[in-house]
């Protein structure tokens, strides 16, 4: 049975997609993690997402290299 963390050292060096406080998604390749859930993502970018409503289409803005504070995370997809 896996971890929590287990989860989080098995997606390292890949893409993962966070859900974060504020309705917002961030995509990006997570390169380390504490115990606090703080997370260094390289290629970061916040996902825009689609609007049927206005007609927007999904769009992506670049954040490149951020480190994320733990308490804003509310969900990783790990990749599957």
């Amino acid at each position: 049975m896996s971890r929590p963390l287990d989860v989080l050292t098995n997606a390292l060096n890949q893409t993962v997609i966070l859900k974060v406080r504020g309705r917002r998604e961030i995509r990006g390749t997570l390169r380390s993690y504490d115990p606090h859930l703080n997370l260094y993502l390289e290629s970061a970018e916040m996902i825009h997402p689609s609007n049927e409503e206005t007609g927007e289409e999904e769009r992506t803005e670049t954040l490149g290299n951020i480190i994320l504070r733990g308490d804003n995370v509310i969900l990783i997809s790990p990749p599957s």
